[in-house]
């Protein structure tokens, strides 16, 4: 995988006019060569692996032969970090939170079209959390904790059979109630893909309090 020294050489020699534009219009810049293999649409959300480097741009606006090469580069691979730095509370999804939301995604990319693999996953800003709660009879300055939620805000790869590779941004949502009765524990999630993280804010705000309500009088589940 990726150019060898002879084929830069060659890409360089018969630069395509494309190259040459952006060239152009990057005076004293750079240009990223992007491994298309590694990646959907070149135009969309690019991992940082499947960058094989940058070509150098003169003040004139043209190449200057130099290309850096990109040490990361390669398979992408899971980022969880944003999630994993959190200092915010997050027993409520297990051990391992990173795992429960990777393994949860997957599920549902998975009852969308049988037999999808997610590649990997990626939190590409950082989470936002609701928690509520009561306050304890014999402590009033600690909460029960009753309810939690969080709109996590991905970028991902999923291939499936016959398929070829997509890859999707959005934002997943979870919201767990009743976490002082855990026999009782009520969950959901929302895969909303092309999601905007303050938009999900907000609708998270109202999901923490739809989750585990009765329907309606009348009303279908």
């Amino acid at each position: 995988m990726g150019d060898t020294s002879a084929e830069r050489r060659r890409m360089l020699e018969s630069a395509s006019p494309e190259l040459v534009a952006e060239a152009a219009a990057n005076p004293g810049g750079s240009i990223a060569a992007i491994d298309s293999d590694l990646v959907g649409d070149p135009d969309g959300y690019v991992p940082s692996e499947a960058i094989q480097g940058v070509w150098r741009v003169g003040e004139d606006g043209k190449l200057t032969g130099e290309f850096v090469e990109n040490p990361n580069y390669g398979p992408p691979k899971d980022d969880f970090t944003e999630l994993a730095e959190s200092k915010h509370w997050l027993d409520w999804l297990g051990e391992e939170p990173a795992v429960a939301v990777r393994a949860s995604i997957a599920e549902i990319l998975d009852q969308q079209v049988s037999g999808a693999v997610l590649e990997w996953l990626k939190v590409v800003d950082t989470p936002r959390y609701l928690t509520g709660g009561r306050p304890r009879p014999d402590d009033r300055d600690h909460l029960i904790v009753t309810r939690a939620g969080i709109a996590v805000p991905f970028a991902l790869s999923v291939a499936a059979p016959g398929r070829r590779r997509d890859i999707l941004q959005g934002v997943f949502s979870w919201v767990a109630v009743r976490l002082d009765q855990p026999g009782d524990r009520k969950d959901q999630v929302w895969f909303d893909l092309g999601a905007d993280l303050d938009w999900a804010e907000t609708e998270l705000r109202e999901r923490i309090y739809l989750v585990g309500q009765a329907p309606a009088p009348g009303s279908t589940a």
